[in-house]
Parts: structure tokens; sequence; C-alpha cells
């Protein structure tokens, strides 16, 4: 836990303080931004960190281990009545603290306390605030070590992607399945020393307009010479604090159709412009909001005449987990008001689902404090197969 740099955080956004809160690690947050050990917690604790000043905590007396290495005494109870005595004690003289807290859970990463003990405090007299903006600066900004791994991911990754399209191309001829696919990816992960959560996503014709189809034995296609295919995939190095990396390539088995040239050069370009946006934007030292990213895409293909056919966020902040807690490039699943940080790494991928086929076009974007640029292979043109 970087006390200082919270600190200066929470007086900079002009809050009095933060105020963490766990029960059955509930909250994973928590445990990563002060650098506790997710242990067995089966006790309330909460933990403020004031703008100014030491820390304080309360927690139960039979679990008072759970927050000791943090700085700053920490009062203990057994009965509710300490507990809520307890608490409002260490809230007075505050008028607003940042607690994991989402209007309308419209951050839905960030939402992690429940509605009893937002209405606790704010019954103390004590504004709540999402933490939103404070969470992507603490856990969504990779450090230099953090990024490397990223890096690497991606050189491997895109290694196997450029394989997987000339496997394919090799297999036509002789029974190349969407399963047989996935697996594969899947073996070649592992061999690169490499881990995903799910996935890869290997869609051919209609089912590459389903944005989160899953290849499964019962619904795996085979993939013949003039099929569409789609392939999502997603890992990281298989070592502590390693970063994901997320892309999707489309391609054809044969020469592409007027009409999948269209689609695909729709979403190259919308994703170009949502990737212009933010260059341009840290290039002028103006800041930019992930709302804005996501209009500055779907506009373009909104523009073209396919608008209802673009039905997610542009992107997501991408960190440890494939889907992070920084801000999301959303104007549609979410307003995102979020700024885009220094340190921010996010997909870019919109898409256009129609009932014969789907292109999605994803590339990562990484922001540092003076640029931001994308950090592997670029799809420029559809993949021909074969």
């Amino acid at each position: 836990m970087d006390l200082a740099r919270i600190q200066e955080a929470l007086r900079r956004e002009k809050l009095d303080g933060w105020l963490f809160f766990d029960h059955h690690v509930r909250d994973p947050l928590a445990y990563r931004i002060l650098g506790l050990p997710q242990g067995h917690v089966t006790r309330r604790w909460y933990y403020l960190i004031p703008a100014m000043g030491e820390p304080r905590g309360l927690v139960h007396r039979i679990e008072s281990h759970v927050i000791a290495a943090l700085p700053g005494e920490k009062a203990q109870y057994s009965s509710w009545q300490e507990q809520h005595a307890e608490l409002g004690r260490m809230l007075q003289g505050l008028k607003r603290v940042a607690m994991q807290y989402s209007p309308r859970c419209a951050v839905p990463y960030v939402a992690m306390v429940d509605a009893g003990t937002i209405e606790f405090v704010r019954a103390q007299g004590v504004e709540v605030a999402t933490s939103a903006e404070l969470v992507q600066e603490f856990e969504a900004c990779l450090s230099e070590a953090q990024f490397a791994t990223h890096v690497e991911a991606g050189r491997r990754v895109d290694k196997v992607c450029a394989e997987v399209f000339r496997l394919i191309g090799a297999k036509l001829s002789n029974g190349a399945t969407e399963m047989m696919i996935k697996d594969w990816i899947r073996d070649q992960f592992r061999e690169a020393g490499m881990v995903t959560d799910a996935g890869p996503i290997v869609g051919v014709n209609t089912h590459a307009g389903d944005p989160h189809y899953d290849p499964t034995p019962e619904t795996s296609v085979p993939i013949h010479h003039g099929d569409f295919v789609l392939l999502d995939m997603w890992a990281k190095l298989n070592q502590p604090n390693a970063v994901y990396y997320d892309i999707t390539w489309t391609g054809f088995c044969g020469d592409p159709p007027d009409r999948i040239r269209e689609v695909f050069e729709t979403v190259r370009n919308a994703r170009d412009r949502a990737i212009e946006a933010v260059c341009k934007a840290v290039s002028d030292k103006r800041e930019i909001r992930g709302f804005e990213v996501d209009d500055a895409a779907r506009n373009y293909i909104r523009e073209r005449g396919f608008g209802d056919r673009f039905v997610h966020r542009t992107g997501h902040s991408i960190g440890n987990e494939v889907h992070g807690t920084g801000a999301n490039m959303d104007n549609l699943e979410t307003h995102d008001e979020r700024r885009i940080l220094p340190g921010a790494l996010f997909s870019v991928e919109p898409g256009i689902y129609l009932e014969d086929f789907g292109v999605r076009s994803e590339v990562d974007v990484f922001v540092s404090a003076n640029s931001a640029s994308t950090t592997g292979a670029v799809q420029r043109d559809l993949v021909r197969i074969g």
C-alpha cells in the first residue's frame, strides 16, 4: 500500500477519506490495493485512510489479525452494538468518503459494498462517493514490469494467431472444426507458457455473429472453403501479476464477397477512429474519458447504417484479469465517465453482427504520460485462408 500516494489522491479528489470494508472476501479490490493476503475472513472489518493523518481500522476480536499488518490503530468489537458504536466514532468529523460503490451500479467492477453498509455510513451524516477513479489509479494503471508481461504475452499470442490461420488453411480439405481449432489454440498457449480463463472463441459464419459464442462438442461445425472465420484469443504469461493480451482477428476461406469486405472495412475503420481519438487526446494533453472513445467508434458505424448491429461496448480495461477494473470504452452498456489515465491498458474492439456472419476487430491500446499506441499486430485486411 502506498499511503502517501493514496492520501495525495484523496486530497486531489476533495475526499475526506477512503473507507474499505469487507466480509468473506467479497471485495478483492480492497485486498489488492491495501496489500493484504486473502485469507480466511468470516467477520466484517473496516479500514479508513483519511486524507490527512493516521489510518484507523475496526476488526472483530476473533479475527484481529486480518488487518494487523496495516498502519494505524485498530478498534475491536464483538457485539453488533460495539460494531455500530465504533464505526460511528471512526467516521466522526468526516463529510465525504469514497467506498467501493457505484451509483446505479454504473461501474459493476467497483460495486462491491452492500447497500446496508452504505446506508449505515450515510446515517452517520457522511456522503458516500464512488471510489471508481481511485480504484483505477491504484489498481488498473500498470507498472513497467506488468506492462512487460503484457508485451511478451502479445508476442506469443500473435504468433499463435498467425499459425492458426495457416493450420485452418491446411486442414480445409480434410476436416477442420471449430472445436479442433479451439483445442489446438489452448494447447499452443500451454506450450508457450501461457494461461487463460476461458475461450478462445472460434466462430464460423453464423457463429461469428454471436459475440460470445463458445464452441462445444455439441455446437462445433466444420470449416470449409467459402466460410468466414472469427478468432478471439486472450492469454497471459503463467506467472504472478502477469497481464492479459486480448485480440480478435477475422478471415475468409477463399476470396471474400464484397458484402463481407464492406463490413470488415467498416469495423476496421471504426476501430481506427477510436484509437485515433485516444492518441490525439494524449498528444494534446487533454483528458479523454471512456464514453468518448466508444462514441468515436459507434458514431462511425452508425453513420454507415449498422448502428443497431453493434451491440456491445467498444472496449474494456485489461489487467491481471482479462476484464480489468479501469475505465471501459463504453457509452452503450454504461456511460463510463472515468478518465483514461497514464498506465491504462484496454481493448478497442468494435463489431457488426449479422444473421449469417459477424465481424469484430480487436487490438490492445496502452497509454503512457505522453503517448498512446497499440501493443501488438494490427489487422488491416481480412486474412485469406488457404
